[in-house]
This record gives C-alpha cells, sequence and structure tokens, in this order.
C-alpha cells in the first residue's frame, strides 16, 4: 500500500532582475510531495516571531521542507550522510522555539 503524503504545486516567477543582460525565464512549476502539511508549518514558524519579515518565515519554512524531503527521500546518498546528524539537531532546536 502506497503511503498518504501531502501534495503541493509550486510557481515560481520572476518579477525583475538585478542584471538587465539576464534572460527572463518563463515561469517554473513544480509538483512534489512532503510528509508534512507544509502550510501548518509556515503557521508554526511565523508564530515563533523568528524573523521581523514576515516573507522570510514562508521563504524559510517553505525552503526547508522542501530541502529536508529531499534529504529524507535520499537518505542513502553519501552526498546527505553529513547533513543527517546536524538538520536533525536543527530541527529539534527550532522545534524547542
Amino acid at each position: 500500500m502506497a503511503k498518504r503524503t501531502n501534495k503541493y504545486k509550486l510557481t515560481l516567477e520572476e518579477i525583475s532582475l538585478a542584471k538587465e543582460d539576464d534572460v527572463k525565464n518563463d515561469p517554473l512549476t513544480l509538483e512534489f510531495d512532503n510528509h508534512d502539511n507544509i502550510f501548518n508549518i509556515i503557521n508554526a514558524v511565523k508564530s515563533k516571531n523568528i524573523f521581523e519579515d514576515e516573507n522570510q518565515s514562508t521563504e524559510f519554512a517553505i525552503g526547508l521542507k522542501m530541502f529536508t524531503e529531499v534529504v529524507l527521500k535520499n537518505r542513502d546518498l553519501e552526498l546527505f550522510k553529513e547533513l543527517q546528524p546536524a538538520i536533525g539537531e536543527f530541527m529539534k532546536k527550532l522545534k524547542s522555539k
């Protein structure tokens, strides 16, 4: 039986570019799944008032959850072996705030 996950769709669109000579890219849409409810995580991070800018709380929560989910799904890759203990400690510290 397949494990149930939360499914999401993220669209990334360039609003403006710092370098005028950079080629503007088309919007990127990505569908992915995550074992956590990302919206609950965003709200939890916002409620901790870690950052002065609420947008940074959202950026942080989305980036962290997407990154850690990829690490979790690929835990056997040598690339992530050294990171795993640090991520575990970081997550404990974040949750205790």
